[in-house]
């Protein structure tokens, strides 16, 4: 049987995610003309693309064995998964923001009878529920930082955006990165390739983080050096 990975078909994370995987050894046949799915170098592996925010589901309901996408994803879709492995890229933060000029400087100014707009409802109405609000939420999809509303809910990797749009952190909501996941039904009868996908992933992000360093050292000099090397 073979085994689909479904991977973000546009987006921030959609070519770091196709550049671990040929990394890994599973680089796309075709990677100038992208099909709904695509076969790999591997007979056994194909990838198909999807919305980011499909990918959770996809895998949860076995429509493919495995999956790219957020921590923020996952959650806001309250997929049933198996988390793998953190990537180590596409680190961002749900953030509950305000205008500049408001006073609303931290979660406690905040009172249910304002407005939050977002494209995360789930996770801002357990954000909300946790500090006992029941404030009325607007679910946006595209830019939530044009929102005229009070608060606002929103995805930020650095901050710039919410800068340049006169806007403010209040509080973060959930810290979010990549993952690679699977649903248990893959992960115990396809065992065997998910492992060696996830582990030849693995393999990459372990290598990423080596460094080679070559050096000419006297004889004498070596046990020296050894010391001071991490």
């Amino acid at each position: 049987m073979k085994l689909k990975i479904a991977v973000p078909s546009k987006g921030r994370i959609s070519d770091p995610s196709i550049a671990i995987l040929e990394k890994a050894g599973l680089g796309l046949k075709d990677n100038a003309n992208r099909k709904l799915i695509s076969a790999t170098f591997n007979k056994d592996i194909d990838v198909m693309f999807a919305r980011a925010s499909d990918i959770p589901k996809f895998v949860e309901d076995e429509i493919v064995d495995m999956g790219i996408t957020g921590v923020d994803l996952i959650n806001e879709s309250e997929a049933n998964v198996k988390e793998l492995v953190d990537l180590s890229f596409g680190q961002t933060k749900l953030v509950l923001a305000s205008p500049e000029d408001s006073n609303i400087n931290s979660i406690d100014d905040l009172t249910s009878d304002m407005v939050v707009a977002t494209e995360f409802p789930t996770l801002t109405k357990k954000y909300l529920e946790k500090h006992d609000l029941t404030s009325k939420i607007i679910t946006l999809s595209g830019s939530t930082e044009i929102a005229p509303l009070i608060g606002i809910a929103d995805l930020i990797s650095t901050g710039t955006t919410l800068k340049m749009n006169h806007l403010k952190i209040v509080d973060v909501i959930l810290e979010s990165t990549i993952k690679l996941i699977t649903n248990d039904n893959s992960f115990e009868n396809k065992k065997e390739l998910v492992e060696a996908v996830s582990t030849s992933i693995k393999g990459v992000i372990e290598a990423e983080r080596k460094k080679l360093v070559m050096m000419n050292v006297k004889k004498e000099n070596l046990d020296n050096v050894k010391k001071v090397m991490p």
